[in-house]
């Protein structure tokens, strides 16, 4: 793997809808590739008939483009085609798994503006590839290997229409919900962000007898994530006070994240829900090997009350992919990102925002205790997480003055058991700043100064 990807970042292809790699064009090349990889890893398909791959996608208008360019890619190398149509990311990777096909695919630029898309690649497990498969994948694209791989007649692929997709997913997401237990008497606001959960998570909850307060449900295709959802969870605290709900659950486009909403209108966010889940699954015995995956993200607070408990943390790099690979590498049951990402390999394959909602909700209903209670089980250490536009990526290190700058802050900061941490975002142009230690005024000070000059040199 010595040559560098062209497209693959650190989560399927990405960027502006119609502007390359995200075109129809490509996105064509793509399902050729794809459909030629997937064909060729087993010699028979894991259902009856041909090959088949799944495809899904959240609530963006590019989706209808992309959709029937990678189709129309997939159908070309004699595989068929499964549309579900829109579906939260984890329920796409769910149902590439119930239909017994050979791969998922899933048209989404999770929790980015709607004039931006991706393609995500689920394996037959429905966990997402490994680099070596994206390689193969993406080699395929460049090297125009496959051109003359041209079925023909009755070899082509065929597409149908899986109506039953939603109800699918639903249904699997409420057996990780207690058999017997119920939402009845809990008040709870839905912001499904516009898009792909728009359906689902009201439909579980009103399902397990909850009353449902829903917004963001009403997708144009040019709203998702729009001032919604969680990346703007303002709103949704809001929503709180206005109904007098017991709890607060929002979603970003493609519903792999989760941030909540306490009742006291109170932000609950990635670390507070991994405390929350992992210190119950750790009294409960239920956390495999004592341990907690999350990643450098995360307050030091949550690794502190964990290991307070008797088990352990292990950190990764940024990405819930990361997360999971190391989950899978040694056989750990619960990790996420202090952004919602939250897997429970006991349930899922990838991160799902309604399965983790319906685990916290476990908590609440079997305690009886206010999510504001059960926030309370760990103390969180300040920290300030910057977020700075950039116009381009080039390595700190050959930025004026901003290496110093970070290896100065890390020096005052270590004093007191802090830390910092810088990185470009694999998703969006943005430098994420991260500082952490006791001593707040500490922390603006060295914020200021590094993003400011972050952001005379690149600044977007």
């Amino acid at each position: 793997m010595s040559t560098p990807r062209k497209i693959f970042g650190t989560d399927g292809v990405r960027g502006t809808a119609n502007t390359e790699p995200v075109t129809a064009e490509t996105a064509l090349k793509l399902g050729r590739a794809a459909g030629h990889v997937f064909k060729n890893l087993e010699s028979q398909p894991r259902g009856q008939g041909r090959h088949k791959i799944v495809l899904g996608k959240d609530t963006r208008l590019s989706g209808y483009m992309l959709e029937n360019a990678i189709s129309s890619g997939i159908l070309s190398m004699g595989v068929d085609v499964l549309f579900i149509g829109p579906l939260p990311t984890p329920g796409v990777a769910y149902v590439t798994r119930s239909l017994r096909a050979d791969a998922g695919i899933v048209i989404t630029a999770s929790h980015n503006p709607y004039d931006d898309n991706g393609i995500k690649f689920f394996r037959a497990d429905g966990y997402k590839l490994d680099d070596k498969i994206e390689y193969q994948i993406e080699s395929l694209v460049f090297s125009g290997e496959i051109e003359n791989i041209r079925p023909t007649a009755d070899a082509i692929g065929k597409a149908v229409r899986i109506d039953d997709a939603l109800g699918r997913y639903i249904e699997y997401a409420k057996t990780s919900f207690p058999r017997g237990m119920t939402l009845e008497g809990l008040r709870i606001v839905v912001d499904c962000a516009h898009g792909a959960a728009y359906k689902s998570t009201p439909c579980v909850l009103r399902e397990l007898g909850a009353e449902v307060i829903v917004f963001g449900n009403q997708p144009d295709g040019k709203n998702i994530n729009k001032d919604c959802g969680s990346m703007h969870p303002k709103l949704m605290c809001q929503k709180i006070w206005e109904h007098r709900a017991d709890l607060g659950i929002a979603h970003d486009g493609d519903a792999d994240r989760l941030l909540l909403c306490d009742e006291k209108g109170e932000l609950i966010d990635g670390d507070d829900i991994m405390a929350i889940t992992g210190l119950d699954l750790l009294a409960q015995g239920k956390l495999a090997k004592k341990t907690l995956v999350s990643t450098v993200m995360s307050n030091a607070g949550l690794e502190a009350a964990i290991t307070a408990a008797g088990g352990r943390v292990v950190s990764t790099g940024v990405g819930d992919r990361q997360v999971i690979d190391e989950m899978l590498r040694h056989g750990y049951n619960f990790g996420g990102e202090q952004s919602g990402h939250m897997i429970y390999r006991d349930y899922g394959t990838t991160g799902d925002g309604l399965v983790a909602a319906l685990q916290v909700l476990r908590i609440m209903q079997a305690r009886k205790l206010p999510l504001s209670k059960l926030a309370q089980c760990w103390t969180r250490m300040p920290q300030m997480i910057t977020n700075i536009l950039v116009r381009e990526k080039r390595p700190f290190d050959t930025l004026d003055k901003v290496g110093q700058l970070v290896t100065d802050a890390e020096a005052e900061l270590k004093a007191q058991g802090g830390r910092i941490f810088l990185r470009y975002s694999g998703t969006e142009p943005k430098a994420r700043l991260l500082i952490e230690g006791r001593d707040q005024a500490m922390l603006q000070k060295w914020t200021e100064k590094i993003a400011e000059a972050i952001r005379k040199q690149v600044g977007g």
